[in-house]
Formats: C-alpha cells, structure tokens, sequence
C-alpha cells in the first residue's frame, strides 16, 4: 500500500504578519480559485523551497477537476510541472544551493526506498505522484518539494527553460508510458489514439526508433496537422472516418505492431484493443476515470501484451540531453502564454483546446 503523505501547514510570521502567495486551489470538481494561501515553509531536513518561475498545465490537472482523482482534497493547490529558483533549502541537501535554477519534476523520489531502487520512482513509499496531488503543487508562488537532491534536477546555464517546463511530465511520460512500456523497435508500426500534448510527446519520442509508420488518430483536425509537422506518416481523423477500418486498411488488414492509448477514455482504449496486430504491445498513457470492458473473448489467443505505467521519471536526465543536443525540440509542443495570475484565463484555453488550438500552456510568475 502507498504511504499517503499530509501536509503540514506552515506560516513563518514576519513582523507579526504571516506570509502570503497567491496559488490555484482546487475546491471540489468544477470549483477552483486562485486565492491567497501560506506561503510553504521547510518541514523536512530533505525539503526545499523553489520561487515558481514558469509552470503549465497538464491533462491530469483536468481530470482532478473534474473529480476523476477522489483523493484530492478541498484547499489542495494543484500543478505538478515547473521550473524556479531555489529560495530555501533543509540542512540535509547536498546537490544544490540557494538561487540555483531547477527542473522540478512531477515524482518525488526519496531514493531509498524498495520501489525506488527497483528505478520505480512512481512508487516510492515517501513520495510518487504527490504534488498536487497528496500535497500541494506549482501552480503557485512557490511551492514545497520533499527529497530535494533525488526530485529536481538543475538547469544548466542558457538553457531554454520555458522548453524544459516539458520536462517536468510530458516528455518523460509520453517516452516511458508510451513509447518504452509499447517496446516501440525500428521498422514498426505505431498508432497513437489521441494527438494532445501527451500523444504529440509519445509521437516525438517514438521516433528515437525509426519505426516505418506513426498512425496519428484524433478527431481535430488541427492537433492532427500539428502531428504532421511534428513526423507522423499517416492520419485518421475519428470524427470522419471509421477508425478501426482505416487503421486495418493502412496495414494491409493486420492491424499495429504499438497502439498508444493517450486519452483516458473507454472509447479510445478499446480503438487501441481493436486495432493491435498479432504479438503486438498496448501502451496505455491515459488517465482513466470509468471502467473499461477488455475483450479476452477476441484478445485472450492474440499474444498481446497491455501495460500500464505512472510515469517514473527515470528517463529525465537522457531527455536533458537530447533537449541540449538540439535533438529533441519540446518549444513545439508550446502554443499559449499567460502570467501566473491568469490561470484561470489559462485553464479556460487548455480545457478549449480544440476551440482555442491550444497544446501546453506557459504561466510566467512576476
């Protein structure tokens, strides 16, 4: 069972005055604000404080709004993705120093747990997916991060750090759920259900392994240009065209060696079920919040292979990499810019996306 971590609240007084910053709390599906909350303060010899300077959105974030992820509570600030400053830090970090830069990452890992040397850091019995989550995150002024030395990683000097707020979740995610859990091998036939950002970063990664073919399959017809340009070799638009049909006649009837599920609904898992080849792997990305029916009926004789993963982060500092090799360009994936105090404004846009032509959005304190 996964230690359920709480947080504490923490108001350091200043002249009597306790302090203050402005952060997006959630209040129960369909209901945020942004409102003033305690500024966080250390709780542990492990905790640092990072000055939030860029942070975004994720589709998750949508899914705890819509009260998909139960467990998260009235007053938590939500947000797991950014970049900052390091303000504070606990007696007990050793990897960084006041007024470094920082890549904050969607896990938190203390590093010494069972799960955390088995590299499955989405595990790990002190941390996993907590921010924003089980405690509170980055779409604030500044936020707590726990196990610092093991949950950040520094920015190095002129590096893109708007680009690498794509680090933090959606490139890790879409390449380790995606494309590594999918065993995506040159030569390949991909398809992807769902041309969001996290689609776009399974279809950007994927492509380290020069497989022949990358399906794209959405109904917007934007997200699906914009997959174009980003290297997919062939389209199927669900709100035209029958899915499965146009998969199986892509593919001379056999269906796909990879189907990535990156939406998190029924409909979409079972295109991926329906479109697998013989032997084939199914990679589900998406965050589901009902039920799904699997068909063993059909698929229990097909040697199919169905994995499911929370992101693990592992594959964070290789992606610092290729970003700094210019090999892999996450600004693609950027199409909105806000200030931090309209995030509102900001989750209007994302939650629009195919009205709004948006992918990830950009929110920039002061």
């Amino acid at each position: 069972m996964e230690t359920l971590v709480k947080e504490a609240v923490v108001i350091p007084p200043v002249n009597g005055v306790a302090k203050t910053m402005k952060a997006l709390v959630y209040h129960g599906p369909g209901n945020k604000a942004w409102e003033s909350k305690p500024k966080p303060g250390l709780l542990k010899p492990t905790d640092t404080i990072v000055k939030i300077f860029k942070t975004t959105i994720c589709g998750t974030d949508l899914h705890i709004m819509k009260g998909d992820v139960p467990e998260v509570t009235d007053g938590r600030i939500i947000g797991h993705e950014g970049v900052g400053i390091i303000e504070e830090l606990g007696t007990a970090v050793s990897n960084f120093k006041k007024g470094d830069h920082v890549l904050i990452s969607c896990i938190t890992s203390c590093g010494k747990c069972e799960y955390c040397k088995k590299g499955m850091y989405s595990h790990c019995e002190d941390g996993g997916w907590i921010l924003g989550h089980l405690i509170d995150g980055t779409q604030a002024e500044y936020v707590r991060i726990p196990h610092a030395d093991n949950s950040l990683y520094p920015i190095p000097a002129g590096a893109d750090e708007e680009a690498l707020v794509m680090l933090s979740d959606i490139l890790p995610t879409g390449f380790e759920c995606g494309v590594l859990n999918g065993q995506v091998k040159p030569g390949d036939t991909v398809a992807i259900v769902g041309s969001g950002p996290i689609g776009l970063a399974a279809l950007l990664t994927a492509q380290f392994y020069s497989p022949a073919e990358i399906i794209m399959i959405d109904p917007d017809e934007n997200r699906l240009n914009t997959a174009k340009t980003f290297g997919a070799t062939q389209l199927v638009n669900g709100a035209k065209e029958n899915v499965i049909e146009k998969v199986k006649s892509l593919t001379n009837g056999k269906g796909v060696d990879v189907a990535i599920e990156a939406v998190g609904i029924p409909e979409t898992f079972g295109i991926c079920t329906s479109i697998i080849a013989p032997g084939g792997h199914i990679a589900n990305i998406g965050v589901h919040g009902k039920s799904v029916t699997l068909h063993l009926e059909t698929l229990w004789s097909q040697n199919i292979t169905i994995t499911t993963r929370l992101v693990d982060t592992v594959t964070t500092p290789m992606l610092l990499k290729t970003v700094g090799a210019k090999k892999l360009d996450p600004n693609q994936l950027i199409t909105h810019h806000f200030r931090l105090d309209q995030v509102m404004e900001a989750y209007e846009t994302f939650g629009n996306a195919a009205k709004e032509k948006a992918l990830k959005v950009i929110m920039t304190a002061d």
